[in-house]
């Protein structure tokens, strides 16, 4: 199967194709710039004021908050578990524990000389 062949007319026909859509880009380029340029984050939305709060309701929210902090705290704190003793391994224990292992290993030696 033979692959087309690119003339002249095919080509300028697809560099026009492509300059036309630069320029739709262009002009949405354009504008998105403007769109940007024109809102003002900074500004406050027009026609609506600031609330403003006073001294003593802020003071009457905090003081409701910490009332809230605290209670979640004091609900948060477990209550303590006593501690177990530690345990200790007696004299003749540790005698036993050095027996066997005394006797673990002369075996171990035996069976590899023997």
């Amino acid at each position: 199967m033979a692959l087309p062949r690119l003339t002249n007319q095919i080509i300028d026909a697809a560099i026009l194709g492509f300059e036309e859509q630069k320029r739709r880009l262009d002009a949405q380029i354009a504008e998105l710039r403007a769109m940007r340029n024109s809102v003002s984050h900074t500004a406050p939305a027009a026609g609506t004021p600031r609330r403003k709060m006073s001294a003593a309701g802020r003071r009457a929210i905090a003081a409701a908050q910490r009332k809230r902090w605290a209670a979640q705290k004091d609900a948060t704190v477990p209550e303590k578990v006593p501690k177990r003793a530690k345990r200790k391994l007696s004299p003749a224990g540790r005698a036993a524990i050095v027996a066997a292992l005394k006797k673990r290993w002369a075996a171990k030696k035996a069976a590899k000389k023997g």
